[in-house]
C-alpha cells in the first residue's frame, strides 16, 4: 500500500512540475520559479526513491544493501531546503538573498553529514520499509536517521509557521489567489510534519526498548502522500488563479469591448485572437486599452463630471459613481470619434482612462447594467444613469 501512495504521490508531483516547467524555460533567471520546480522536483524524487520496489531496485544494481536509505533522506533534505527557500523568495525583502543562503549552507550541512554518518556505520541487513525503526540503535545510522528527520521537521515547522502567519497579513487579505495559495502550503506542511514526528517517535520507542516499527512505517507514508497533494495544490494556486481571473475578466470586459468596436474596426486596433484560451483574458484587456488609447483626445471632462456627481448623488457610491462616468465618457467618446464632429474649442482634456484589469472591469459592469450606456451616452448624464 505504502508503495502505491508514493507512486501516486510522485505523480501527482509530476503533474505539478510539468505545469511550471514552461514558465522556467522563459524565465530562467527568477529565483522563485527556481525554488518552485526544485520542490517539485526534489519532493517527487522522495517519493520515488522512498517506494519499496525502487528500494530493492536501487540497493540490487548498487550492489550495496541499503544505499537506498541515504539517497532517499538526501532527497527529503534537499526537498526541505527548497520548501523554505520558496518561502524566503515569495517574501521578499532585504533579508530574503540573506536567508536563503543561510538556509542553503545549513542543509548542505545536513547533507554532507547524512553521508559522512552512512559511511561510518553498519547497514549491511536491508530493509525495504523499516530501515529507520530497525537501525534506531545502530550506531551513526541512528544519529544519520534522527538528523535528517530533525531537519525535516524543521523545515515544515518553519515553512508552516511563515505560510500561515502571511496569510493572515493585511496586504495578504486582499490578494485571495495568494491567500489561498498560503492556506493550502500552510496545511501541507503541517500534516507534512505528522511523517518525521511518527518516525522519531518510533525511533524514540526503540531506544526505550519498545518495538513500535507500526507508527513508523504505516503513518508517515500517509502524511507525505497527504502533504504533498495539499503542497502541490498550494504551489500552483497562484499560476490557476491566474488563469481563472483572465477567463472571468474575459467575459466580464465583453460589454465595454462591444462599446469600443466601431472604433477597433475603424482603426485596425482589434489583433486575431491568440489560439490558447489561456491568453483570451489577456487579449480582450491589451484590445480594450488600445481602444481607450485611440479615444484619449475625445474624451469629455465635463460630461464625466457630470456622470459622477449625477451617480454619486443617486448612489453615495464613489467606486461605482466612476465607474459608471467612465461608462458614459467612453459611450460618447466612441460616438464622437466615429462622426464628422470637431471637438468643442476649449482646454485639452485632462482625463486618463484606466489601465488596471479591475478598473476596466467595474467599467464593463457599469456598461453591462445600463444599456442606455451605449444607446445614448450623451443623454445618460441629464437622465441620472
Amino acid at each position: 500500500m505504502s508503495g502505491s501512495i508514493n507512486y501516486i504521490s510522485c505523480g501527482l508531483l509530476w503533474i505539478g512540475l510539468l505545469v511550471k516547467l514552461p514558465g522556467l524555460i522563459r524565465n530562467g533567471s527568477e529565483p522563485s520559479l527556481r525554488a518552485i520546480n526544485a520542490v517539485l522536483a526534489f519532493a517527487s524524487l522522495c517519493f520515488l526513491l522512498g517506494a519499496p520496489s525502487s528500494v530493492e531496485v536501487i540497493n540490487r544494481v548498487s550492489g550495496v544493501p541499503n544505499l537506498a536509505a541515504p539517497l532517499t533522506y538526501a532527497s527529503i533534505t534537499a526537498y526541505s531546503a527548497t520548501l523554505l527557500i520558496l518561502i524566503a523568495c515569495w517574501r521578499g525583502g532585504p533579508s530574503a538573498r540573506r536567508t536563503t543562503r543561510s538556509w542553503l549552507y545549513g542543509y548542505a550541512a545536513v547533507l554532507l553529514g547524512i553521508a559522512t554518518l552512512y559511511i561510518l556505520g553498519d547497514a549491511t541487513e536491508e530493509r525495504r520499509s523499516d530501515f529507520d525503526t530497525y537501525y534506531a540503535t545502530a550506531p551513526w545510522i541512528s544519529e544519520m536517521v534522527v538528523l535528517y528527520l530533525v531537519a525535516h521537521l524543521t523545515a515544515v515547522t518553519v515553512s508552516a509557521v511563515w505560510s500561515l502567519r502571511w496569510a493572515f497579513e493585511a496586504e495578504v487579505r486582499r490578494l485571495p489567489w495568494l491567500r489561498a495559495s498560503l492556506l493550502t502550503i500552510g496545511a501541507g506542511t503541517v500534516i507534512s510534519a505528522g511523517y518525521s514526528v511518527s518516525k522519531l517517535v518510533a525511533v524514540i520507542a526503540r531506544w526505550a526498548g519498545r518495538d513500535w516499527a507500526v507508527l513508523g512505517t504505516s503513518i508517515p507514508p500517509l502524511c507525505a502522500g497527504l502533504g504533498a497533494l495539499l503542497t502541490v495544490v498550494g504551489v500552483l494556486l497562484p499560476v490557476a488563479g491566474h488563469h481563472l481571473s483572465a477567463w472571468r475578466d474575459f467575459f466580464r470586459l465583453a460589454p465595454l469591448d462591444a462599446v469600443l468596436d466601431p472604433v477597433l474596426k475603424e482603426r485596425a486596433l482589434r489583433v486575431e485572437r491568440p489560439r490558447s484560451p489561456l491568453l483570451w483574458g489577456t487579449w480582450r484587456w491589451s484590445t480594450i486599452h488600445n481602444g481607450l488609447l485611440a479615444l484619449e483626445t475625445h474624451f469629455d471632462e465635463r460630461l464625466y463630471d457630470e456622470a459622477f456627481g449625477a451617480e454619486f448623488d443617486r448612489t453615495g457610491d464613489w467606486g461605482s459613481a466612476t465607474s459608471t462616468a467612465w461608462a458614459v465618457t467612453i459611450a460618447a467618446a466612441v460616438r464622437r470619434s466615429t462622426r464628422p464632429v470637431l471637438r468643442p474649442a476649449g482646454a485639452p482634456t485632462r482625463l486618463s482612462h484606466p489601465r488596471d484589469a479591475e478598473s476596466l472591469v467595474r467599467i464593463a459592469d457599469a456598461v453591462r447594467k445600463s444599456e442606455r450606456t451605449v444607446r445614448e451616452p450623451d443623454t445618460v448624464a441629464a437622465q441620472s444613469v
